[in-house]
Protein backbone atom coordinates (compact mmCIF):
# COMPACT_ATOMS: atom_id res chain seq x y z
CA UNK A 1 0.00 0.00 0.00
CA UNK A 2 1.43 3.26 -0.99
CA UNK A 3 1.60 6.46 1.30
CA UNK A 4 -1.52 8.03 -0.90
CA UNK A 5 -3.59 4.99 -0.63
CA UNK A 6 -2.64 5.22 3.07
CA UNK A 7 -3.73 9.03 3.61
CA UNK A 8 -6.80 8.39 1.22
CA UNK A 9 -7.93 5.42 3.73
CA UNK A 10 -7.14 7.00 6.94
CA UNK A 11 -8.94 10.32 6.02
CA UNK A 12 -12.04 8.30 5.21
CA UNK A 13 -11.89 6.44 8.57
CA UNK A 14 -11.70 9.80 10.43
CA UNK A 15 -13.80 12.07 8.28
CA UNK A 16 -16.21 10.68 6.55
CA UNK A 17 -18.02 9.35 9.22
CA UNK A 18 -19.26 12.84 10.37
CA UNK A 19 -20.49 14.21 7.05
CA UNK A 20 -24.36 13.06 8.33
CA UNK A 21 -23.56 15.53 11.64
CA UNK A 22 -22.05 18.19 9.62
CA UNK A 23 -24.85 18.39 6.95
CA UNK A 24 -27.41 18.47 9.37
CA UNK A 25 -25.96 21.59 10.96
CA UNK A 26 -25.04 22.89 7.57
CA UNK A 27 -28.60 22.82 6.47
CA UNK A 28 -30.12 24.70 9.92
CA UNK A 29 -27.04 27.30 9.22
CA UNK A 30 -27.83 27.90 5.75
CA UNK A 31 -31.69 27.44 5.57
CA UNK A 32 -31.17 25.76 2.60
CA UNK A 33 -30.59 21.84 1.60
CA UNK A 34 -28.63 22.91 -1.64
CA UNK A 35 -26.46 25.45 -0.12
CA UNK A 36 -25.83 22.78 2.49
CA UNK A 37 -24.50 20.32 0.30
CA UNK A 38 -22.26 22.87 -1.19
CA UNK A 39 -21.24 23.79 2.18
CA UNK A 40 -20.16 19.92 3.24
CA UNK A 41 -18.50 20.10 -0.32
CA UNK A 42 -16.61 22.42 0.57
CA UNK A 43 -15.56 21.28 3.77
CA UNK A 44 -14.49 18.78 3.10
CA UNK A 45 -12.54 19.65 -0.14
CA UNK A 46 -10.66 22.15 2.72
CA UNK A 47 -10.76 18.88 5.04
CA UNK A 48 -9.41 16.34 2.68
CA UNK A 49 -6.63 19.56 1.04
CA UNK A 50 -5.52 20.23 4.69
CA UNK A 51 -5.72 16.85 6.77
CA UNK A 52 -1.92 16.49 6.72
CA UNK A 53 -2.06 19.47 9.10
CA UNK A 54 -4.75 17.20 11.33
CA UNK A 55 -3.49 16.44 14.40
CA UNK A 56 -3.88 12.69 15.13
CA UNK A 57 -5.52 11.57 17.66
CA UNK A 58 -7.59 14.95 18.46
CA UNK A 59 -11.48 15.12 17.66
CA UNK A 60 -11.52 15.03 13.91
CA UNK A 61 -15.56 16.06 14.16
CA UNK A 62 -14.35 19.35 15.95
CA UNK A 63 -11.93 20.16 13.46
CA UNK A 64 -14.58 19.38 10.99
CA UNK A 65 -17.16 21.61 12.05
CA UNK A 66 -14.63 24.81 12.42
CA UNK A 67 -13.91 24.33 9.19
CA UNK A 68 -17.39 23.82 8.07
CA UNK A 69 -18.36 27.29 10.64
CA UNK A 70 -15.65 29.12 9.21
CA UNK A 71 -16.23 28.30 5.72
CA UNK A 72 -19.64 29.44 6.13
CA UNK A 73 -18.61 32.98 7.58
CA UNK A 74 -16.07 33.40 5.05
CA UNK A 75 -18.73 32.82 2.43
CA UNK A 76 -21.27 35.16 4.07
CA UNK A 77 -18.74 38.03 4.17
CA UNK A 78 -18.14 37.35 0.40
CA UNK A 79 -21.69 37.40 -1.03
CA UNK A 80 -22.55 40.56 1.55
CA UNK A 81 -19.72 42.25 -0.75
CA UNK A 82 -21.04 40.84 -4.23
CA UNK A 83 -24.11 42.36 -5.55
CA UNK A 84 -27.35 40.04 -6.54
CA UNK A 85 -26.84 37.99 -9.20
CA UNK A 86 -29.42 35.87 -11.35
CA UNK A 87 -28.53 32.99 -13.74
CA UNK A 88 -29.65 33.49 -17.13
CA UNK A 89 -30.39 29.84 -17.71
CA UNK A 90 -32.93 30.64 -14.51
CA UNK A 91 -34.89 33.20 -16.40
CA UNK A 92 -34.51 31.28 -19.34
CA UNK A 93 -36.22 28.05 -18.07
CA UNK A 94 -38.87 29.81 -15.50
CA UNK A 95 -41.85 27.77 -16.41
CA UNK A 96 -39.92 24.70 -16.80
CA UNK A 97 -38.62 25.03 -13.27
CA UNK A 98 -42.60 25.99 -11.89
CA UNK A 99 -43.99 23.21 -13.45
CA UNK A 100 -44.98 20.80 -10.74
CA UNK A 101 -43.29 17.50 -10.97
CA UNK A 102 -42.88 14.31 -9.39
CA UNK A 103 -42.54 13.67 -6.06
CA UNK A 104 -38.85 13.52 -5.48
CA UNK A 105 -37.76 11.76 -2.09
CA UNK A 106 -34.74 13.74 -1.73
CA UNK A 107 -36.97 16.38 -0.84
CA UNK A 108 -38.71 14.23 1.55
CA UNK A 109 -36.25 14.87 4.35
CA UNK A 110 -36.06 18.67 3.91
CA UNK A 111 -39.75 18.59 4.63
CA UNK A 112 -39.66 16.41 7.54
CA UNK A 113 -36.63 18.92 9.05
CA UNK A 114 -39.01 21.76 7.90
CA UNK A 115 -42.13 21.14 9.85
CA UNK A 116 -40.58 20.43 12.49
CA UNK A 117 -40.58 23.62 14.15
CA UNK A 118 -43.00 25.96 13.05
CA UNK A 119 -42.40 28.63 10.83
CA UNK A 120 -42.12 31.81 13.71
CA UNK A 121 -39.66 29.41 15.46
CA UNK A 122 -37.20 28.80 13.08
CA UNK A 123 -37.53 32.44 11.84
CA UNK A 124 -36.72 33.77 15.19
CA UNK A 125 -33.68 31.14 15.63
CA UNK A 126 -32.37 32.40 11.91
CA UNK A 127 -32.90 35.90 13.19
CA UNK A 128 -30.10 35.23 16.04
CA UNK A 129 -26.92 36.48 15.47
CA UNK A 130 -24.30 33.97 14.36
CA UNK A 131 -22.36 32.66 17.46
CA UNK A 132 -25.96 32.89 19.53
CA UNK A 133 -27.50 30.85 16.70
CA UNK A 134 -25.08 28.17 16.34
CA UNK A 135 -24.82 27.40 20.19
CA UNK A 136 -28.66 26.60 19.94
CA UNK A 137 -28.43 24.57 17.44
CA UNK A 138 -25.63 22.48 18.11
CA UNK A 139 -27.03 22.34 21.89
CA UNK A 140 -31.16 22.40 21.64
CA UNK A 141 -31.90 20.95 18.57
CA UNK A 142 -28.69 18.55 17.68
CA UNK A 143 -27.84 17.65 21.57
CA UNK A 144 -24.33 18.25 21.29
CA UNK A 145 -22.67 18.67 25.17
CA UNK A 146 -21.23 21.96 26.04
CA UNK A 147 -17.75 19.98 25.90
CA UNK A 148 -18.51 18.91 22.48
CA UNK A 149 -20.03 22.60 21.30
CA UNK A 150 -16.21 24.14 22.62
CA UNK A 151 -14.35 21.87 20.63
CA UNK A 152 -16.55 22.45 17.26
CA UNK A 153 -16.58 26.13 17.56
CA UNK A 154 -13.01 26.12 19.18
CA UNK A 155 -13.93 28.67 22.93
CA UNK A 156 -14.38 27.78 26.40
CA UNK A 157 -17.17 25.68 27.42
CA UNK A 158 -17.78 29.06 29.84
CA UNK A 159 -18.18 31.02 26.31
CA UNK A 160 -20.73 28.31 25.36
CA UNK A 161 -23.09 28.46 28.23
CA UNK A 162 -22.73 32.05 28.36
CA UNK A 163 -24.02 32.49 24.56
CA UNK A 164 -26.43 29.63 25.01
CA UNK A 165 -28.32 31.51 27.84
CA UNK A 166 -27.95 34.74 26.44
CA UNK A 167 -29.58 33.19 23.11
CA UNK A 168 -32.60 31.44 24.78
CA UNK A 169 -33.05 34.68 26.43
CA UNK A 170 -33.26 36.27 23.10
CA UNK A 171 -35.31 33.57 21.86
CA UNK A 172 -37.73 34.06 24.76
CA UNK A 173 -38.42 37.44 23.73
CA UNK A 174 -38.92 37.05 20.47
CA UNK A 175 -41.24 33.99 21.13
CA UNK A 176 -43.03 35.20 23.94
CA UNK A 177 -46.28 35.69 21.99
CA UNK A 178 -46.48 32.83 20.42
CA UNK A 179 -45.99 30.69 23.46
CA UNK A 180 -48.30 32.49 24.70
CA UNK A 181 -51.14 31.76 21.78
CA UNK A 182 -50.00 28.13 21.62
CA UNK A 183 -50.88 28.12 25.52
CA UNK A 184 -47.24 27.56 26.91
CA UNK A 185 -47.71 30.07 29.36
CA UNK A 186 -49.73 28.80 32.04
CA UNK A 187 -52.53 31.70 32.74
CA UNK A 188 -52.63 32.93 36.36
Amino acid sequence: MNKSSEFYDEFNREAIPHMDALLNFAIRMTGNEDDANDLVQETYLRAFRFFDKFERGTNCKAWLFRILKNTFINSYRKQKKEPNKVDYEDVENYYENAKPSNTDDSHLEREIFDNLLDDEVSEAIQTLPEDFRTVVILSDIEGYTYDEIADFIDCPVGTVRSRLHRARKMLYSKLYKYADDKGYIPKD
